[in-house]
């Protein structure tokens, strides 16, 4: 399969276990991979075979608005199925890096789904 990959995209969502850390939204760092078959898409250099980055991009930039997860790991999870069922790649990989614990230079979730067709 190949593979798209969207490397520590910049997002503010609302997300914490305590209620006072979804107060406002905080700075993630998201990298999604999406494996499709690319085949046709580049032999005739068409974004239709393709899957568009760009419209991945301004989807999960926006993905946050109006909702808050107490999970990273239900915010992962969350994205995947919203990646499957909007851009229909054959598998998903979705990593939710998350700067919280000021000793670490991040925490991270990291979840692999794959489509049923």
């Amino acid at each position: 399969m190949d593979t798209i990959t969207i490397t520590d995209l910049e997002v503010f969502y609302r997300v914490g276990v305590p209620d006072v850390e979804r107060a406002k939204p905080q700075r993630l760092l998201l990298t999604v991979e999406m494996e499709h078959d690319f085949a046709s898409a580049a032999q005739r250099d068409d974004i239709a075979g393709t899957i568009d980055y760009y419209a991945v991009t301004q989807r999960l930039l926006k993905f946050g608005e109006g909702r808050e997860w107490r999970l990273i790991e239900t915010l992962a999870c969350n994205l995947a199925e919203a990646v499957l069922k909007e851009f229909h790649p054959h598998r998903v990989r979705v990593e939710v890096k998350k700067f919280i614990i000021p000793e670490a230079r991040h925490v991270s979730v990291r979840i692999e789904r794959a489509s049923s067709a």
